[in-house]
């Protein structure tokens, strides 16, 4: 018989997280271990992504954890219990917005939808 493989899929025990996060809320301040938690997810899930320079990556992962650290009250046990999905949606989108923010779309590549630039052929 082989060795017996390791069924630990996250870098995070969903449980654990959940947990942590319940006691900060009941605290109401982030506990050492979920804020390191959170901090260790805002790293890892940044590796998903490619940045062609790493002072970029930096950002985007601050950017995360501004948010996190911001908007960490607003997840609801009793609305769900996985907490480990709703705080990995929420890092993904600090990602996306410190990325739109260092790299803001050029005006040229825009569409007006308005009226006043329609003009008759």
């Amino acid at each position: 018989m082989g060795r017996k493989k390791s069924n630990k899929k996250y870098y995070v025990d969903p449980e654990e997280f959940r947990n942590a996060i319940i006691e900060s809320k009941s605290k109401g301040e982030l506990t050492r271990d979920a804020t390191d938690m959170l901090v260790l997810m805002c790293n890892e899930i940044s590796r998903t992504n490619s940045y062609k320079y790493p002072m970029d990556k930096e950002d985007c992962v601050a950017f995360a954890i501004e948010d996190v650290l911001r908007y960490w009250k607003g997840y609801d046990p009793e609305r769900s219990e996985y907490a480990f999905a709703y705080f990995t949606r929420m890092i993904l989108n600090g990602l996306k917005k410190g990325w739109k923010k260092l790299h803001p779309i050029k005006t040229i590549n825009k569409v007006s939808l308005s009226h006043e630039n329609i003009h008759n052929m």
